[in-house]
């Protein structure tokens, strides 16, 4: 294979509204435009977007959301025209854009989600895609690198260039397969499945539901625990850190099992929360000691436990009819059913919001009659 790290083409590096609007200007409306971000999520909630790669019939660009306001510059090719948006795993990219972008691109192409349904494996990389589809080796030697800084070095660019150069021709490798495998319209609904929950900035209005060991505990601590957490969702938001900062997990738990009785209590169980300062301490005081009304119970989901006895059978016999459909649909079975949507399902008897849409149709039948 041929080493590609310092063979990036030429990239203009724009630093001003007017060039990017000029740039894009450029592009037919239908355009096939590889995209990809850089961003920085070290030390806060929200990601720092600090660069754009733009790719398109081989001209490239460079732009510095640090540098202007790109505002709503990017609406009316990729958020509201024909364009179709070409990204790779592009969850954590949408995510970063959605200042920008609130609603993701309006016709995206996950080039991921596209290998997995023709054949390629579930969560393959770009680096392998790209040896894979057109022969060349990427460096990945700037994974790391510190994307905020200005100027950014020539190794930067290369490697920001090369993650975009490559979109083309592997898009338009993957939509053939696709279409070959009439696959085109199920990777369309996982791409619009993926720009809702990625640009989705709202939070889980029921996290608890995450908390599996919980799942026994008494109606009024689930209500409780489900407080807390979205406090701690409201804050960390609002402070722009990460939500471990405030309190990480095991803190959440212990202090909703055993409620601390003092403001020094609390002080000295939740030492060396980075983002906890005073202000927050005394808030947390009032979640935690406020009491629950019935209509927080009732607003309460209950927490699925782990599948026992005939569930639990019940769901080795799921598991084995995803793999035998995968198996006919050449799916992998994760792209299918994840193993955690099916110990829901079994537990709760309720479809999955995940299973619906070209899902339903190929498992709701067989899945259903196996329920315990």
């Amino acid at each position: 294979m041929l080493e590609e790290s310092s063979l990036a083409p030429a990239a203009a590096w724009i630093q001003r509204r007017e060039d990017l609007q000029a740039w894009l200007a450029e592009l037919p409306d239908d355009a096939a435009l590889g995209f990809d971000t850089e961003f920085m999520r070290r030390n806060t909630f929200y990601p720092q977007l600090a660069l754009l790669q733009l790719g398109w019939n081989g001209r490239y660009a460079l732009v510095d959301p640090v540098a202007f306001d790109i505002g709503d510059a990017l609406a009316p090719l990729i958020g509201n025209g024909n364009a179709v948006t070409v990204m790779h795993s592009a969850s954590e990219d949408l995510e970063a854009l959605s200042p920008l972008l609130p609603h993701g691109p309006r016709q995206l192409f996950d080039t991921q989600i596209a290998a997995a349904f023709v054949g390629m494996g579930l969560g393959i990389s770009y680096r392998a895609l790209v040896a894979e589809l057109v022969g060349a080796e990427l460096d990945k030697g700037e994974t790391r690198s510190d994307w905020l800084q200005r100027p950014l070095t020539d190794s930067q660019r290369a490697y920001a260039t090369l993650d975009v150069v490559y979109l083309k021709p592997v898009h338009e490798q993957l939509a053939e397969r696709l279409a070959q495998r009439d696959r085109a319209a199920w990777h369309a609904e996982d791409c619009e499945r993926l720009k809702q929950r990625a640009c989705y900035r709202e939070g889980d209005p029921q996290p608890q539901r995450s908390f599996r060991s919980a799942s026994d505990w008494r109606p009024e601590q689930r209500a409780l625990l489900r407080r807390v957490l979205l406090w701690r969702d409201r804050s960390a938001r609002t402070l722009d850190r990460p939500r471990p900062w405030l309190l990480e997990d095991a803190t959440v738990m212990s202090l909703v099992q055993h409620l601390p009785r003092s403001a020094n209590e609390l002080d000295e169980r939740t030492r060396g929360q980075r983002a906890l300062r005073s202000p927050q301490r005394v808030e947390l005081l009032e979640v935690l000691q406020r009491a629950i009304d019935a209509d927080e119970v009732d607003a309460t989901e209950a927490i699925p436990e782990s599948p026992q006895g005939d569930a639990k059978r019940a769901l080795a016999t799921m598991k084995d009819c995803v793999d035998k459909r995968a198996t006919e649909l050449d799916l992998p079975a994760g792209l299918l059913c994840p193993r955690k949507v099916l110990e829901e399902y079994v537990v709760t008897a309720e479809w999955p919001d995940f299973l619906e849409g070209w899902r339903r149709e190929m498992l709701f039948e067989p899945l259903s009659r196996l329920l315990p």
